[in-house]
């Protein structure tokens, strides 16, 4: 049985914080319902007091004891992943070179095997700094104690399965002797308030990779190998960090840092968690700030703007972000990208923010030069929304009529009633007195009656004279249904104008790759008229900087630029799950967008993720729609509700 895929199957249902069906966990994993009823039986049995995976009629969900689960077994023992770490770590902490033979007898593997390790031990520090020398049976690491700190951070993450640091994997990592998590906790709680102390809002995002390099810093000292000691004269806005930081070390974990591990341990606190609030601070902050940046970052939002017809100017919006491209440059030095949690829901939830974030981060790369990561886009994207969301003009809520027969004055009283707990989700536009009111008449998107009405309706939600909680949350299901119908009711109108004949395939290889699969659909769409080869190439170019499967179903490849003669659709579906990114997909949408319908953009592209977004909707078009009419159909039911 699969330990990885029963990790791979918790992962997902502590990701997903809701039921899962188990045809839902089947196409994730791809195996059958039958298996995923196996793997939850074996998850549960790992903790034998707590309950893992929870089992219901709505499928399952993640337990109180998923994560303690997954933290003990991220990494199966005996596995060549597991003695790969075994490796990497014995030659991290060894003072002298490793002898193959010895450390496959106390391993109790062959030495060809530990031999095959090598060679993925070799892989693993790639890029690292580190290179892995040989004498004979002796094998040892050679590179800067940065290098050796790097391939520890990579090994604490990699063993971990979350998007958050995992302590115990931190511990493990260390070994015996190294500082306890409390002691961290407790230091983290000191740091945050006396950044705050200092000037600064801090980022608990990414503050669990800070905390790593901290403990990494500290266990490295207490060994005897600190960092080469820094610059002579450091930056204004480090040394009251620096101080913050070898007072904690101290009062927590009994050592002092030197000059060479207090400015890194600064800069990364200053690069990644830290953003000046006060205005003192935020001076000190600005004169770091290198004018290519600026010009860059200036330069993105000015074109994103324009591309996406949004509006990302803005002192206060321009300037945090900045900041935080000049930080991501010093980041970028130590090749230390930080981890954002929030990264697959932001692509699932918020698809044409994370859009703009990466047509930014195309543009700060073609500038700047700098790589960029899912997780490092995402907080761009985290940037744009909260400047949209500050400009946001939501459509109009769905209107109302109260339905309340005279009595003194209740009627009024339900109306205000209704106005403090509801006022921003309806806008109620008429009060209907009467006892026999004619419902005929009554023409708003929602009546909310005190008396039984004539006939049932979706739009008529029956509501008492003094509202509970729960009334008030039936009426506001009942608007949201209405807005997400208004929503889907656009989608419909616009996605039957896009769809093109002779671009519908139902035999997509789920093992022919994102690219084989991006060309194949790109030469029905050129096939058509609607595109030229260019368009496929920089659609290719654009999966590379950052997956498209915006949900665990759907992957909906484009370009950034609106090139196309007309906007069209192409479809592609699959029978079996096709390995996309991080994901696993059955259909995959490839759009190409004209410059005429830019404003169309955003309905269509978040609106096409929301109506995938529902597993049973999915397998519904994967199953009935064997061709393009077919699928129309489905796609139109799905749409209706």
């Amino acid at each position: 049985m699969s330990r990885s895929r029963q990790n791979k199957l918790l992962t997902r249902l502590v990701s997903a914080e809701n039921w899962v069906t188990a045809a839902a966990l089947a196409d994730h994993l791809g195996v059958t319902p039958r298996s995923v009823r196996t793997y939850v039986a074996a998850l549960n049995a790992r903790v034998a007091d707590g309950v893992v995976v929870e089992s219901g009629a709505q499928g399952y969900r993640a337990g109180p004891a998923a994560r303690a689960a997954l933290r003990e077994d991220a990494v199966e023992p005996g596995t060549p992943r597991a003695r790969l770490h075994q490796l990497v770590r014995r030659l991290l902490e060894s003072e002298s070179p490793v002898d193959v033979h010895d450390t496959a007898d106390e391993i109790y593997v062959s030495s060809a095997t530990v031999e095959g390790d090598l060679a993925r031990v070799r892989s693993f520090i790639s890029g690292s700094g580190l290179t892995l020398k040989r004498q004979g049976s002796q094998v040892w690491f050679q590179g800067t104690e940065m290098a050796h700190r790097r391939v520890l951070s990579r090994l604490v993450h990699d063993q971990t399965e979350m998007k958050s640091l995992d302590f115990p994997a931190l511990m493990r990592v260390l070994g015996e002797g190294s500082v306890g998590a409390e002691a961290y906790s407790r230091f983290k709680a000191d740091l945050v308030d006396a950044l705050g102390g200092l000037g600064y809002f801090v980022n608990e995002y990414a503050i669990a990779d800070v905390l790593m390099h901290v403990a990494i810093a500290a266990d490295r000292v207490a060994r005897g190998r600190p960092l080469a000691t820094g610059t002579v004269h450091p930056r204004d806005d480090s040394v009251a960090v620096g101080g913050v930081l070898d007072e904690l070390a101290i009062r927590h974990f009994g050592v002092r840092f030197n000059d060479g591990d207090r400015e890194f341990l600064t800069t990364v606190v200053l690069s990644r968690i830290a953003a000046p609030r006060l205005q003192s601070v935020q001076t000190v902050a600005r004169q770091r700030v290198d004018p290519k940046v600026t010009e860059a970052v200036l330069d993105a939002c000015n074109a994103a703007s324009a591309e996406f017809l949004i509006d990302l100017s803005g002192e206060d919006f321009t300037w945090r972000l900045i900041l935080h491209v000049q930080n991501l440059l010093e980041r970028v030095q130590e090749s230390a990208w930080s981890r954002n949690p929030l990264t697959r829901t932001l692509k699932a939830s918020y698809p044409m923010i994370f859009e703009v974030a990466v047509y930014i981060a195309t543009r700060l790369q073609e500038r700047l030069g700098i790589p960029l990561v899912d997780e490092e886009i995402a907080y761009i994207a985290m940037h744009v929304g909260a400047r949209l969301e500050r400009n946001r003009t939501d459509d109009s809520p769905p209107t109302a009529t109260i339905v309340c027969p005279g009595y003194h004055d209740l009627d009024s009283l339900l109306r205000s009633s209704l106005d403090r707990s509801l006022g921003r989700t309806i806008q109620v536009v008429g009060v209907e007195t009467r006892a026999d009111p004619d419902w005929a008449s009554l023409d708003t998107d929602l009546i909310l009656t005190t008396i039984p009405p004539p006939v049932s309706s979706d739009r008529i939600v029956p509501i008492p004279l003094f509202l509970t909680d729960s009334d008030v949350e039936r009426v506001h299901a009942a608007a949201m249904r209405i807005r997400r119908i208004r929503r889907l009711a656009r989608l419909r109108t616009e996605l039957e104008k896009y769809f093109a004949p002779g671009a519908f395939v139902r035999d997509l290889d789920p093992v022919a790759g994102e690219e084989a699969i991006i060309r194949r659909l790109g030469a029905l769409l050129v096939a058509e008229g609607v595109i030229e080869d260019d368009y496929v190439e920089r659609s290719v170019e654009r999966e590379q900087m950052s997956s498209t499967a915006f949900t665990e179903a759907l992957a909906v490849p484009h370009a950034l630029s609106m090139t196309a003669t007309r906007t069209a659709i192409a479809v592609g579906m699959a029978d079996q799950p096709i390995p996309w990114g991080e994901s696993r997909v059955q259909v995959v949408v490839m759009v190409a967008f004209s410059e005429s319908d830019r404003a169309a953009f955003q309905t269509v592209f978040e609106q096409l993720v929301e109506v995938f977004s529902e597993h049973d909707s999915v397998q519904r078009l994967v199953h009935k729609g064997t061709d393009l009419p077919r699928f129309l159909d489905e796609l139109v039911a799905v749409i209706d509700g």
